[in-house]
């Protein structure tokens, strides 16, 4: 099995570190969904992402991690996967990128009866270099994953990815998520300069997904 491809991910900047001593938020409440914040890593770097414009707080909950959570730590934090509508792997980076622990947390939600859900760039695929769709579909209800623009060249102009054929790795990937996951929602956002949301509608349904129009600067 090849290794997954370095990648220039996009790290937390020092600065922001929290210096009132408060515990990182690896969990967090948003309604009745709870939010995993596995990682500080990220495939991308979005410009009309938040914490690429000096925030990294949503709906009240600090995300910057001073490092990431142990598997161990995470499903204590979770306790009765029950008790919530779904739990959601978000947060502040690309939940993918620690897979294994993503599945380790997602299969023991699964056979607590939890429900869950990742929020994803759907570039797990490119990164670690087999399709990881199939791994994913033992223990995820559903995906909403980060479409963002109707080509390349608009893509690659406001998400920046570190690997080259992105945008097509990312209509692929949805296309095969369709295909194994219960529940695929692919989003765009309504505001950036470029983007046409009729052509990434489009490009969901031709693949079997459904479509969800976001707007620029709504988060979480």
């Amino acid at each position: 099995m090849s290794a997954p491809t370095p990648i220039q991910a996009s790290r937390p900047n020092p600065s922001r570190r929290i210096a009132n001593g408060q515990p990182d938020s690896l969990v967090y409440q948003i309604d009745n969904r709870l939010y995993v914040n596995l990682t500080d890593r990220c495939t991308l770097a979005c410009q009309f992402c938040p914490k690429h414009n000096g925030c990294t707080e949503v709906k009240g909950h600090e995300l910057y991690l001073n490092q990431r959570p142990e598997v161990a730590q995470i499903l204590a934090l979770i306790g009765d996967p029950t008790r919530f509508d779904e739990i959601v792997f978000c947060g502040y980076g690309e939940p993918t990128l620690r897979l294994q622990a993503l599945l380790q947390i997602a299969q023991a939600i699964k056979a607590a009866g939890g429900r869950t859900r990742i929020n994803t760039d759907g570039l797990g695929s490119l990164v670690h270099k087999r399709d990881i769709v199939p791994e994913l579909a033992g223990c995820i209800d559903a995906l909403s994953i980060s479409l963002n623009a109707q080509d390349e060249a608009t893509y690659v102009r406001h998400c920046q990815p570190s690997l080259p054929g992105s945008h097509t790795a990312v209509l692929a990937f949805i296309a095969r998520a369709a295909e194994l996951i219960p529940e695929v929602h692919v989003s765009a956002i309504d505001g950036l300069d470029g983007v046409d949301i009729d052509a990434c509608r489009r490009l969901t349904e031709q693949r079997g997904a459904s479509f969800r129009r976001r707007v620029l600067d709504a988060v979480g």
